[in-house]
């Protein structure tokens, strides 16, 4: 059936009608919503993008059993989070397609010097390679000693940056070992 502009007219008209004379429009959209996430599990998690850390709720499909890898059909904001409300901006709304995306990155890559592609390694040979990297960096440029003779134990060639997403613990645990290092420049997106 071929819609005209005339007949759209009439249909949206009689919808409006049909609302104002009674039809509860809330009913079916809360029941819609209802089939959508009706056997999902919520987990509460925290927004990744910015230092405002909204609240959202992730739903997720799959009844736990050793095998099945639950399945994200949902993400929301979670409306009794003390500072989003329920509320997200527009990076936030889009976090379900960022977690379904099928260009994901789910394991480490490296880029050899020299090489034009990325490699898959495993996460055991990515902390050792990263691990080796900052013992080195530390090792070739770890100042003791200042040019008036003082001592200050530092390596300014090393710089951490924490994220929103991480606890008061991990942070706490993160500055205990940057500063080990003689690290100077330790900041935290939060603080941005």
């Amino acid at each position: 059936m071929q819609v005209s502009r005339r007949m759209f007219v009439k249909l949206g008209s009689g919808a409006i009608v049909a609302t104002a004379l009674g039809f509860d429009v809330t009913k079916s959209y809360a029941q819609a919503k209802g089939l959508k996430t009706a056997r999902t599990t919520e987990t509460r998690s925290t927004c990744p993008y910015c230092s405002v850390s909204c609240g959202v709720i992730i739903h997720t499909l799959g009844d736990k059993a050793k095998n099945v890898t639950p399945q994200v059909i949902h993400v929301e904001g979670d409306p009794d989070h003390p500072i989003n409300r329920g509320t997200l901006c527009p990076k936030g709304s889009s976090l379900y397609h960022d977690i379904l995306n099928e260009r994901r990155l789910l394991k480490p890559q490296v880029r050899r010097p020299g090489s034009d592609h990325w490699e898959d390694i495993h996460w055991d040979q990515a902390i050792d390679e990263v691990a080796r990297h900052i013992k080195k960096t530390r090792d070739e440029h770890f100042t003791a000693v200042d040019a008036q003779g003082r001592t200050v134990n530092r390596c300014e060639s090393i710089a951490w940056n924490g994220g929103c997403t991480d606890t008061n613990e991990f942070n706490y645990l993160a500055v205990k070992a940057m500063r080990s290092l003689g690290v100077c420049y330790i900041e935290n997106q939060a603080r941005v």
